[in-house]
């Protein structure tokens, strides 16, 4: 009896850790599929680099890459303009679908600007970013650090908080 109690509770142990195993293995191919590595220019697809090159115009290339997002293919080209932060996401066909762009807090549309001094609740704003897909603004980003943490705060050019 006590040897089928000690069997089973090694069993257990065993299907435990075999489990914890697949899910960590899962996981980890989850993140690699969803990854951003860097790439260099000539790594781009010839289509991208047309569109990567068209974006840098008038502005310093601080670096490419490339990344997964639910089985699609996006390339990132990170700019500084005017001293100021923009990224380009193009697709894998070289057209541009996202662009987040370093703005001021006093450029924002009244209730944008209201709805993210609102959410940082007296924590200190370190980047506000609009967020522009398909040629269309969609809202602004706020990173806001609070109490040593950072976290992000998602609008529309009307005011009403994004949920992720």
């Amino acid at each position: 009896m006590m040897r089928n109690l000690k069997w089973n509770l090694r069993n257990e142990y065993f299907i435990g850790l075999f489990s914890l195993v697949i899910c960590l293995l899962s996981a980890t191919a989850v993140l690699a599929q969803e990854s951003e590595q860097p790439v260099k220019m000539r790594d781009l697809p010839p289509v991208v680099q047309a569109t990567a090159r068209e974006q840098i115009k008038g502005a310093i290339a601080r670096g490419f890459s490339r990344e997964v997002k639910d089985g699609q293919t996006f390339y990132e080209v990170g700019l500084k303009v005017k001293g100021h932060s923009k990224d380009v996401l193009i697709d894998s066909e070289g057209k541009v679908v996202e662009v987040e762009e370093q703005v001021a807090l006093a450029s924002l549309p009244q209730p944008a600007k209201a709805e993210i001094l609102k959410q940082a609740r007296g924590g200190r704003i370190l980047m506000i970013e609009s967020v522009t897909k398909n040629n269309t603004l969609t809202g602004y980003e706020a990173h806001v650090k609070t109490g040593g943490k950072i976290s992000e705060i998602k609008v529309t050019p009307e005011g009403a908080p994004i949920s992720n």
